[in-house]
């Protein structure tokens, strides 16, 4: 079987994604499409099951169509791996053999430190039905076992590429989050506040001093003795969530709306 020449890798460039003997053309075009997700580009197929190219590949990788058709094809694990430094073997279980046993997120920091020195690093994943035999995984430098439910560990193979994947770039230099776009930019953890600011001290004092009145009016802050505790827990509770400039406006044009009912306010004890 004729391969094109291996893309060269990069120093902090992504693992290589190595698929053993995959059978059906979906799983591998989901699989892709799952590496496209966290940046993962280059794929390996030894021995696949089916005719590649493969209608069904392309067909199940959506919008990571280049992946399956930049595919390397390889007869032997011998061979996809040859270029490669580190090689690390997903499974659900140890298999009895000395070898360290990594975490996906131990991996993809393992991966990371690897790939500062220009180590060219790849991720191996076995059959849909079978996984990885002992001796593939003979050539790996560790396993990777994912904490999953022990009744149901098995994971199909886009699922696995995906977590592996989703662990690789958490951790690259990167703090955006989802789909940026011109509109929004890219998200990222935490409060957004781009279309607002966090309210001031000054703003939530006086939200505070607001509220005070129009409760001691309504009879809420009945008791005296009770009022100082009362709006210390109605300031934890606001200052809790965290309120905008605008969620104050918003809050303190509420409160001067029920202000403006009729009522009698009760007498304080």
């Amino acid at each position: 079987m004729i391969h094109p020449p291996l893309p060269a890798q990069t120093q902090n460039s992504a693992p290589t994604i190595i698929l053993s003997e995959p059978q059906l053309g979906e799983n591998i075009g989901t699989a892709a499409r799952a590496m496209a997700n966290f940046g993962l580009k280059e794929l390996r197929l030894v021995n696949p099951r089916d005719t590649w190219p493969n209608e069904a590949a392309e067909k199940a990788s959506a919008n990571a169509i280049d992946v399956v058709k930049n595919a390397t094809l390889f007869e032997n694990l011998e061979d996809a791996i040859a270029d490669l430094h580190h090689i690390y073997a997903t499974t659900a279980r140890p298999r009895e053999m000395v070898k360290p046993v990594l975490s996906p997120e131990s991996a993809a920091t393992l991966i990371h430190e690897k790939q500062k020195h220009n180590a060219k690093t790849g991720i191996l994943f076995g059959r849909e039905k079978s996984g990885l035999t002992n001796t593939e995984i003979s050539f790996c430098d560790a396993i990777i076992i994912a904490p999953v439910n022990p009744n149901c560990a098995s994971l199909n193979l886009a699922q696995a590429v995906l977590l592996m994947g989703y662990e690789w770039l958490k951790q690259a230099e990167t703090n955006s989050l989802g789909r940026e776009t011109q509109y929004d930019g890219p998200a990222q953890e935490g409060t957004c506040y781009k279309h607002a600011s966090p309210a001031t001290k000054q703003e939530l004092t006086a939200l505070f001093t607001h509220l005070k009145s129009e409760l001691e009016l309504s009879g809420f802050l009945r008791t005296v003795e009770k009022t100082p505790q009362m709006m210390r827990n109605i300031r934890n509770m606001i200052i809790r969530m965290q309120p905008t400039d605008q969620d104050v406006r918003t809050m303190r044009g509420i409160i001067a709306s029920l202000a403006n009912r009729a009522y009698k306010a009760p007498e304080r004890k």
